[in-house]
């Protein structure tokens, strides 16, 4: 387990963190020896990058869990140990648990539902994690109140402080709800009574005689040992963890064991690339966990109309990308602000440019090819719809079917042929010009979202010292001051750095081959336009959308993926 644990860390490049080497030639059946590791308890030690290494902690122990399945099962504070270089060393293997490859995408799922709030999914994830018998019904487990118990439970860990800070926050909470003037024993009483009336109602919804019911709660406990379940491997965990949040803790009385796991799952799903991994990325971005390139797409596909798509969330983009150069940088060394920061820039531009692709890649490339689409129509709305000259030419050829619908005497003296072919006609190519370039409620969202995008970034570009220091020297102040953007921390460090500069550079080739999957995107996005156009004729639109969708395929040809 030690050997296997050190290769594996050096393997994911976690070098912050590191396992006592093993004297293999001195190992017998029952003896194990490893060589002296100089440390302080991390627990015990006052330096200051201690707060770092129990991100460093957080970080391992997730990186067991969900990704190298051996779970060390002893982490009290004297087996995590702070050593002289500044790396995080954990002792004592001899007691770990194996987590099978479809649990961890289970827990990555879970975890994902959470963060995103996507509580209807999680009756299914209890029942994936072994929490609940597979044969007990969703709609069941929905109406156990299970998910606002979770909901209460997450917001709670997520504000951190441990539990007394918990319980203060609580008591708080039941002020507010039943009366800032009763005591602490009529807040239990109050909150017992409201416990008790959710029950029964809730009892009552599932057919059940409350009146009949001698005692409510034993009810529900019967009921809830039907549904619930607590796995054995979840008591490790939960000790694995709860040590590390003591740990934590005892830096700082604020400290939030749930903040400190969103850069690993950031980096876990930013980098994975099976089906599961892509879908949880998907869904903690706010977009539709479907892993082909919309919904839209699919449809397409088949041969049908496609359901409004998810558009992405730029606050998630930006938080899971700031989680993911925290994680990089805090577990590739002990240099977090140097060397890890310029590995951090390094991963990121790998994710970006990497030939093989990745799932943030292939998301990007999604939102680029749909606000290309999005605003070539509304450019070309403008042009053809909305200016000056396409509305006076609009208007030059309604004029002759205006006319003769004015003059009987002039529409008897046409025939009907020629009416429809020189005035009918073309008098119904602006709307029909206005129908095919109408911005749809899904082009609306793509572009507020963009529009979003640009101010989250342009917000951490906007060099506001510069413009201040302009603005004094001008009566008319600041406003006439245009931001200038600076270049970000990461962005220096990719100037300055020769090595992340050569690395950038051995990546330039990926460049091309995201410009063919954009390209792609684009003649994919015109396939779904051409399927869903209200204008166009149902043969029209197979035949476009069939065009379209073979060249996107001859530009970047799909791969069949391998299901996890």
């Amino acid at each position: 387990n030690t050997i296997q644990f050190e290769e594996a860390m050096r393997k994911r490049k976690l070098d912050a963190v590191c396992a006592p080497a093993v004297v293999e030639e001195l190992v017998r059946d029952k003896v194990l020896v490893t060589e002296w590791v100089e440390g302080t308890r991390l627990d015990r030690d006052a330096s200051s990058d201690v707060p770092r290494l129990c991100g460093v902690a957080i970080n391992a122990y997730l990186t067991m869990l969900l990704d190298t399945g051996v779970l060390h099962c002893d982490p009290h504070p004297g087996n995590l140990l702070r050593t002289t270089d500044g790396r995080l060393c954990i002792l004592d293997w001899g007691m770990t648990l194996a987590v099978p490859n479809d649990l961890q995408y289970a827990l990555l799922e879970f975890i994902a539902h959470i963060n995103t709030e996507d509580y209807d999914s999680i009756p299914q994830d209890f029942i994936n994690l072994g929490f609940s018998p597979a044969d007990v019904s969703l709609e069941r487990l929905q109406s156990s109140g299970i998910t606002e118990g979770l909901s209460f439970a997450f917001r709670q860990l997520s504000q951190g402080g441990g539990p007394a800070k918990i319980q203060e926050r609580v008591k708080e909470e039941f002020k507010e709800r039943y009366g800032s003037d009763l005591s602490d024993i009529e807040l239990q009483k109050a909150a017992r009574a409201d416990m008790l009336e959710r029950m029964e109602e809730q009892l009552a919804s599932e057919g059940v005689d409350v009146k009949g019911v001698t005692n409510v709660m034993e009810e529900m406990s019967r009921r809830n040992r039907e549904l619930f379940a607590l796995p054995p491997y979840v008591l490790y965990v939960a000790r694995a963890f709860s040590t590390l949040e003591g740990i934590g803790l005892s830096i700082d009385e604020n400290y939030a064991i749930v903040q400190e796991c969103y850069p690993y799952l950031s980096g876990r799903l930013f980098t994975d690339k099976s089906p599961r991994a892509k879908a949880a990325l998907r869904a903690m971005l706010g977009l539709s966990e479907s892993e082909n390139y919309s919904e839209g797409l699919q449809a397409v596909k088949e041969g049908v109309g496609a359901s409004p798509s998810k558009t992405l969330s730029p606050k998630k983009l930006m938080e899971m990308t700031d989680n993911f150069a925290s994680y990089t940088a805090a577990t590739a060394t002990v240099d977090r602000d140097g060397a890890g920061r310029t590995a951090a820039a390094q991963e990121f531009a790998k994710l970006l440019l990497d030939k093989e692709g990745s799932t943030l890649q292939d998301i990007l490339v999604e939102e680029v090819a749909k606000f290309g689409d999005a605003t070539t129509r509304s450019l070309l709305r403008q042009a053809f719809v909305e200016s000056a000259v396409a509305k006076a030419i609009a208007s030059s050829l309604r004029a002759p079917k205006d006319a003769v619908e004015r003059s009987e005497q002039l529409a008897s003296l046409l025939p009907e042929e020629i009416k429809k072919a020189i005035i009918d006609q073309p008098a119904l190519l602006p709307q029909l010009v206005d129908e095919l370039l109408h911005a749809t409620a899904e082009d609306e969202r793509i572009l507020t979202t963009a529009d979003e995008l640009r101010e989250v970034i342009g917000g951490r570009l906007d060099n506001t010292s510069l413009r201040s220091a302009m603005a004094q020297n001008l009566s008319d102040g600041a406003s006439i001051i245009p931001s200038t953007p600076d270049i970000t921390p990461a962005l220096r460090q990719i100037v300055s750095d020769t090595e992340t500069r050569d690395f950038v550079l051995e990546l330039l080739p990926g460049v091309s081959v995201l410009g063919r999957k954009v390209g792609a995107g684009l003649f994919r996005r015109a396939a779904y336009r051409a399927m869903n156009s209200p204008v166009l004729p149902e043969d029209a639109r197979k035949q476009l959308s069939d065009v379209n969708n073979r060249l996107a395929d001859v530009i970047d040809p799909k791969e069949e993926t391998v299901e996890q």
